[in-house]
């Protein structure tokens, strides 16, 4: 009944294999593959007919967590998985950037890879697996890929690079890198560094490259036995329309790239197109013309060739620059005025407002994933509103690119930041794209550590970000800093480059096209690294390091340490004494396991008036002290008095005053505010006494007394 096919081998000290032939086999393509015990299914389909008009390529992977692949039921009201979490569309997106450049040129019928985590060991992180899994489903499904490829993931210990390493592991490294590539070249590369040099970068990228060939040739093996005959497409021939619209629009295009205003430039390319459609395109009155889809790749086609041919045979970019040429930049702090921190980040045409935010410990944001519920204090949202690139189209929530380029930002800030103990805020940080012309990203984060230090948050150093593109034509090449929008969708090779002066803290790289080498790979870090520092020195010039305090309307936050015996007494039963706390100082407190507690207020006097009633909690009565109480209740034979936080003493009859008492309701009665002093304590019991006390002055007169 199955036809099963498998494969399997040792990597990396645990073995991975691949299988098909046994689940979903009415997908063009499936695998089920297994790493330790971490499994994830693969299933690929595709449309055999291109849908009309279609004038890009409509590949979708969607990656799926299953809450049971850990033994776990997902947290909130409705107990099953609902949108997809941050992490499953970043492990799409790291899917599908080294993929989509694989497929045959014209290849624009929907193509659709689920990605399911089926298993998980709590060691092997799934991500890795799951591109394994994408590209060995894709390679047997017939589908017009010119793979296979694999990843890897890199981390560096010492000198030390560790492949694949578990979740144990990745806790002692300086790297998290993930690599992508065919047999024969990288195609995609996503970092988080601690301030690590190129070298060390460009090691771990060869090293994961080197690491996953088995893989491919694994997977390989699986596509000889198991692979479907690939599906019949050729590659559309669109050299008679090219040159139908070259002769009559391609000077307009060639003239309108060298003007080096945005608007300017795109409004004469509409106006190029726009002659185009009316005179080459399909309609009532020309029904031979070109369809809307050919006609937009052909132009897309021309407007490649003359800013791709101009820039390698002048060296000289659309809007003049020189090829390392970083575009002129303003950097502003502190610019609105109720914020914790702000910075207004300019680079040519690419604006970012970053708000820097600071909140409690309760203000972290909880991640249910299926290592468990986890704490996270450190966010960067990132928005890319339609008027930042002068359109109008409908605002929805946060986009797969929103998601992608917010945590690229925060992989390149993370590594600056200071730890829980000594800075115990939560850090929210948004980035709002203003302008944009290339690199929105990087100029989150610039904008996001000048925030940061606006705020005061007590950076190691600050870190700047920069994106590079690449132009290689036959021999021709040329490595571009600081790419503008029309350089990165016509180039070769977007890669963005993030750190301090010390190192890099983030890389990711994207390659559209083989022969990308190791040298050049080398040639464009070490030309970012001169760019960065240029940005560097520029944002200087605004804020070179992180004020002394935090602004004046973000909470303070101040701690203390208590012995984890007296957590139940701060706490109070159902919660009613940290409540009584937080209403009587107006101050926001919040209390840990280990018994360290942080007490957080823009008012210093509600912080004090907390740790005054804490440590009244918290302290032990000394013998010989006054303190001022409240008597709670009255017997025959003394008066139990509230004096030192939920503690109460007895004042014996004897204690009550100089002369003979006869009843203790002749000299207090409940809630009477008196001064006591500790006479001593007999088991556990505190013995007091007004008499020594004088109830006017609060003075000690117990030496009077005993005269």
């Amino acid at each position: 009944m199955f036809n099963i096919h498998k494969e399997t081998i040792e990597w990396e000290g645990r073995p991975l294999t691949l299988e098909t032939g046994r689940i979903a086999r009415q997908a063009q393509g499936a695998v089920l593959a297994t790493y330790g015990e971490t499994s994830v299914l693969a299933a690929v389909t595709f449309a055999k007919e291109q849908k009309p008009g279609m004038d890009f390529f409509p590949l979708t992977v969607s990656y799926t967590e299953k809450y049971y692949a850990a033994g776990r039921i997902p947290g909130g009201f409705f107990k099953r998985e609902g949108r997809p979490t941050e992490k499953d569309t970043l492990t799409s997106r790291l899917i599908d950037r080294p993929i989509r450049p694989l497929f045959k040129d014209g290849f624009k019928n929907e193509t659709q890879v689920i990605l399911t985590v089926l298993s998980h060991d709590q060691e092997n992180d799934a991500d890795i697996l799951a591109m394994v899994a994408a590209s060995a489903a894709l390679s047997i499904s017939g589908a017009p890929f010119m793979g296979p490829i694999a990843g890897a993931r890199v981390g560096l210990v010492g000198d030390e690079y560790i492949v694949n390493p578990t979740f144990d592991e990745m806790a002692e490294t300086d790297l998290d890198l993930v690599v992508a590539g065919t047999k024969s070249a990288v195609m995609m590369v996503e970092s988080q560094a601690n301030e690590l040099s190129e070298d060390d970068m460009l090691g771990a990228v060869m090293a994961g490259h080197d690491a996953m060939q088995p893989v491919i040739e694994m997977i390989e093996k699986l596509a000889k036995k198991a692979g479907k005959p690939m599906f019949e497409f050729e590659s559309p021939d669109y050299s008679k329309q090219k040159t139908a619209v070259k002769k009559l629009v391609g000077a307009a295009i060639t003239s309108a790239y060298k003007l080096k205003d945005k608007v300017e430039r795109q409004d004469a390319i509409a106006a190029a197109k726009a002659t185009a459609y009316e005179q080459l395109g399909q309609s009532e009155a020309n029904p031979e013309g070109m369809d809307e889809a050919t006609l937009a790749s052909v132009l897309k086609s021309i407007e490649a060739d003359v800013l791709r041919g101009s820039i390698i045979k002048t060296k000289k970019r659309i809007d003049g620059r020189k090829l390392d040429e970083v575009r002129p930049i303003i950097a502003e702090t502190g610019v609105l005025p109720r914020t914790h921190g702000t910075s207004l980040f300019t680079r040519g045409e690419t604006q970012a407002l970053v708000v820097a935010t600071l909140g409690t410990s309760e203000d972290e944001q909880m991640i249910d994933g299926l290592d468990g519920l986890t704490k996270e204090n450190f966010m960067l949202h990132y928005n890319f509103p339609p008027y930042s690139v002068g359109e109008a189209r409908r605002m929805g929530p946060p986009g797969r690119r929103e998601i992608g380029h917010g945590k690229l930002a925060w992989r390149a800030l993370k590594a600056v930041l200071p730890s829980k103990e000594d800075f115990p805020y939560t850090i929210r940080l948004v980035s709002e794209i203003t302008e944009s012309n290339g690199s929105s990203s990087m100029a989150s984060v610039c904008g996001g550590s000048l925030a940061m230090m606006d705020a005061g948050v007590p950076l190691t150093r600050p870190v700047s970000g920069i994106a590079m593109g690449l132009i290689k034509e036959g021999k021709g090449l040329a490595i571009l800093s600081d790419i503008l929008g029309d350089e990165d969708h016509l180039g070769d090779m977007d890669f963005k480059v993030a750190g301090t002066e010390k190192g890099i803290t983030s890389l990711q790289m994207d390659i559209k096209i083989a022969g990308i080498t190791e040298k050049i790979m080398q040639d464009a870090l070490e030309q970012a690294k001169g760019g960065r520092m240029h940005i560097l020195g520029e944002m200087n010039k605004a804020l070179s390091d992180s004020r002394a305090e935090v602004g004046q309307y973000a909470p303070r936050i101040e701690t203390m340490q208590i012995s984890k015996d007296k957590i139940r007494d701060v706490i109070g039963s159902g919660g009613k004494v940290i409540r009584e706390i937080v209403e009587v100082s107006g101050a926001r407190v919040n209390i840990d396991d280990e018994g360290i507690i942080k007490v957080a207020s823009s008012d210093a006097e509600s912080i004090k008036k907390a740790f005054d009633m804490i440590k009244a909690i918290v302290s032990e009565p000394e013998a010989g002290v006054i303190y001022d109480g409240t008597v709670v209740k009255v017997m025959d034979f003394g008066a139990f008095v509230n004096f030192f936080g939920p503690k109460d003493g007895l004042v014996h009859i004897s204690q009550l005053a100089a002369e003979r008492v006869n009843s203790t309701s002749d000299v207090v009665k409940e809630g009477d505010k008196v001064k006591v002093k500790v006479l001593g304590f007999d088991r556990g019991k505190v013995r007091l006494s007004m008499k020594e006390v004088d109830q006017e002055t609060g003075e000690d007169i117990g030496e009077k007394t005993d005269d």
